[in-house]
């Protein structure tokens, strides 16, 4: 009799993880307006945390928190409804993608973008990755115009 050989999981990345413990974080301060650093404190005592990429965990956290209204100035131009009427998760999310737009140059946009997209799904309502995608989608070329044009050029992304 031979035996099934174990099956292989692809591991989530560290930063994946991070993002992951991030929105949930975030979720906690939209919601229920907790301190950053109690929300960190309960975000780290959580299943699973020690595979998460901590320090970018930490930049996302405090990063979002920090810059909340420059992050909200850019998404709000991009809403086809009040900031108030967009759900929580999805306001994290956009965060999320805003932020490493701006200060996390090393992962390609569309990784970011794909990322919250996934997010969204994991967190969010119904459809809700489907607006994610379209306020990141047209954030995108302000915050990484040169990438996000040499993709095009490259046929990687839309026009």
């Amino acid at each position: 009799m031979s035996e099934t050989p174990p099956r292989k999981t692809s591991a989530k990345p560290a930063r994946s993880r991070a993002r992951e413990f991030a929105v949930q974080a975030l979720y906690q301060h939209l919601v229920g307006r907790q301190d950053p650093e109690s929300i960190d404190q309960f975000t780290r005592g959580l299943s699973g945390f020690h595979k998460a990429d901590s320090v970018h965990y930490d930049a996302l956290l405090h990063g979002c928190i920090k810059e909340s209204a420059e992050l909200d100035a850019l998404i709000v131009p991009l809403l086809d409804r009040k900031l108030e009427e967009i759900s929580p998760i999805e306001h994290a999310v956009m965060w999320i993608g805003a932020y490493e737009f701006l200060h996390v140059a090393e992962v390609p946009w569309r990784v970011v973008l794909n990322e919250c997209i996934e997010l969204a799904k994991e967190f969010g309502g119904t459809d809700g990755h489907k607006y994610v995608n379209a306020v990141l989608n047209g954030l995108a070329p302000k915050l990484r115009s040169a990438e996000v044009e040499a993709d095009r050029a490259a046929g990687k992304a839309r026009p």
